[in-house]
C-alpha cells in the first residue's frame, strides 16, 4: 500500500511518500519540501491572504505529486501555525474547495502522541520507559511513558522559530535578551519537568525533529547514512559548549554550517536554549537523536487502522473527537 502524508507547519509542507506491507516498516519511497515559513504570515491572530495562497498553492502541489506517484491515501495535517491562527476554520474551507484537501489541525497533545508512538515503534519495547522531546517551530513537545500510547503528553508555546521572533529579534541575538528567555524557560520548563518525572523514572531519553537533528550534528554526531542511519546523540555537554559558539553567529555564518539549513539558521540559538532548558530541568545528560517523528507517527497509527501493521494500543481521538478525515486519490 502506497501512502503519503502531509504536514503543514511553522516553516515548511513537507509530503512524504511510503509504502508499507503487513509486517514491514514504511519503506519511503519519496519526500518533498516546500519552505512556506507559514508561521511569519500571521498578523493580528490572522494567517494573511499571502500565506493562504501560498498554502493552497503548497497543498496541490502535494497533492498533485502524490497522484502520480499512485497514492491511495493522503494523510494530511496541520500543527500550530495553523492553530495559533484565529481564521483558520476558514483558511481550511479554502484549502478544501480549492484543492479537494481536508487539512486536520493537531492539538499539541496529538503531536506529541504521534511522535511519541513513532519513537516507540523505532527503538522498540527493549527501550523501556521513554522521554520524547520535539522541538518544532511553533511549539515544543513532550512525552513520556511505557506504552505505544504514552502516560504524559504535553505541548508548550517554545517553538524555536516562535521565541526567535518574539524574544531573540537581534542577528546575533543580544545577550541580555539571551539570557532573559534562557531564565524565563528554566521558570516554564521547572513545574512541566516535575510532572513528567513524578509520572516515573525513565531508561531512555530521545530527541526527535531538525532541531535537534542539527544541534547533535554540530556537536559532533556523524550524519545519517542515507538507509541506515548512524546513532546520533546529543549531550548536555557538548550543547553547552556549541551555544557559546553559535550564540555569537549571525545567521549568515550558521547557514554554512554543516547540517543547518538556510531557511532555519535564524532559529537555531533560540532551539539552543530549549533544548538546554529541556535537558536541564528534566535532569537528562543525553538524548538519542530518532530519525522516526511525527509524520512517520502518522503513518504508523494509520496503518495500525487498517490493520496493516500490528495493532497494539487504543487509538486515541483528535481534538475536535471527529474520525481522521482522509483522501482517497483512487477515486
Amino acid at each position: 500500500m502506497r501512502l503519503g502524508v502531509l504536514d503543514v507547519g511553522s516553516n515548511t509542507v513537507h509530503l512524504l511518500i511510503v509504502d508499507a506491507h503487513r509486517g514491514g516498516h514504511p519503506n519511503p519511497m519519496h519526500s518533498e519540501k516546500t519552505e512556506l515559513r507559514l508561521a511569519e504570515h500571521l498578523e493580528a491572530g490572522q494567517l494573511t491572504r499571502a500565506g493562504a495562497s501560498g498554502l493552497v498553492r503548497a497543498v496541490a502541489r502535494a497533492k498533485a505529486a502524490a497522484t502520480i506517484a499512485g497514492c491511495e491515501e493522503l494523510l494530511a495535517f496541520a500543527t500550530s501555525a495553523l492553530r495559533d491562527a484565529e481564521n483558520s476554520v476558514a483558511v481550511l474551507a479554502q484549502v478544501r474547495a480549492e484543492t479537494g484537501v481536508n487539512l486536520e489541525v493537531l492539538s499539541g497533545e496529538d503531536e506529541a502522541r504521534y511522535t511519541f508512538l513513532a519513537v516507540r515503534r523505532w527503538y522498540g519495547w527493549s527501550a523501556g520507559r521513554l522521554l520524547v522531546l520535539d522541538i518544532g517551530g511553533g511549539s515544543l513537545e513532550l512525552a513520556a511513558g511505557r506504552d505505544e500510547d504514552p502516560e504524559v503528553a504535553l505541548s508548550l508555546p517554545l517553538g524555536a522559530g516562535r521565541l526567535t521572533r518574539q524574544r531573540l529579534t537581534g542577528d546575533p541575538p543580544a545577550r541580555r535578551d539571551i539570557d532573559a528567555l534562557a531564565e524565563d524557560l528554566d521558570v516554564i520548563l521547572r513545574p512541566v519537568a516535575r510532572q513528567i518525572r513524578q509520572a516515573g523514572p525513565f531508561e531512555l531519553a530521545v530527541g526527535t525533529s531538525k532541531t535537534f537533528r542539527s544541534l547533535a550534528r554540530l556537536a559532533g554526531a556523524a550524519p545519517s547514512g542515507a538507509r541506515l542511519p548512524a546513532r546520533q546523540t546529543l549531550t548536555d555537554v557538548g550543547l553547552r559548549l556549541l551555544f557559546g559558539f553559535i550564540s555569537r553567529m549571525a545567521s549568515a555564518d550558521l547557514a554554512s554550517l554543516d547540517g543547518v539549513s538556510r531557511s532555519r539558521a535564524h532559529q537555531l540559538v533560540a532551539g539552543a536554549l530549549v533544548a538546554g532548558a529541556a535537558m536541564r530541568t528534566l535532569e537528562v545528560s543525553e538524548l538519542e537523536i530518532c530519525p522516526w517523528a511525527l509524520r512517520e507517527g502518522v503513518i504508523l497509527h494509520r496503518l495500525d487502522t487498517l490493520g496493516i501493521s500490528t495493532p497494539s494500543r487504543r487509538p486515541w481521538p483528535l481534538t475536535d473527537q471527529q474520525p481522521r478525515r482522509v483522501i482517497n486519490l483512487t477515486q
